[in-house]
């Protein structure tokens, strides 16, 4: 079983030896995604714009593979700051509806370039 890998323009690219995501088996797997613009590399300001970045970031590459959001089954969502939860939920729920992919949320002591918030998803291939 091969591997493709996803990449496009529209998201930020990868900033380690990692691939923005990797489908296999008819299952897409992103990178975390931060809430940097793509164009400039900057952080959007802050947690309520950073999470709609990081999931239009979301967005983008899933779309590259021929996906879209409506294929997400699993998200994963860290957050520098539980009390982020609340403004994070608000906006992730714009970008989802039901039925709503499965999602776990923590807290963590730090994310990359010191992002507030950073987002993976598990996704299936558009049939």
């Amino acid at each position: 079983m091969g591997k493709n890998i996803i990449s496009t323009s529209k998201a930020p690219g990868a900033i380690g030896p990692y691939s923005q995501a990797v489908e296999v088996g008819g299952v897409i797997y992103t990178s975390g995604q931060l809430g940097l613009d793509p164009s400039s590399g900057q952080f959007a300001e802050g947690i309520t714009e950073q999470t709609r970045t990081a999931l239009q970031n979301v967005k983008a590459i899933l779309e590259e593979a021929g996906a879209g959001l409506e294929h997400v089954f699993k998200t994963t969502v860290f957050l520098k700051d539980m009390n982020d939860f609340a403004a994070m939920n608000e906006v992730y729920g714009s970008f989802f509806q039901e039925p709503y992919p499965a999602r776990s949320a923590v807290e963590v002591a730090r994310l990359p370039k010191d992002g507030l918030v950073e987002i993976e998803v598990i996704a299936k291939v558009k049939e």
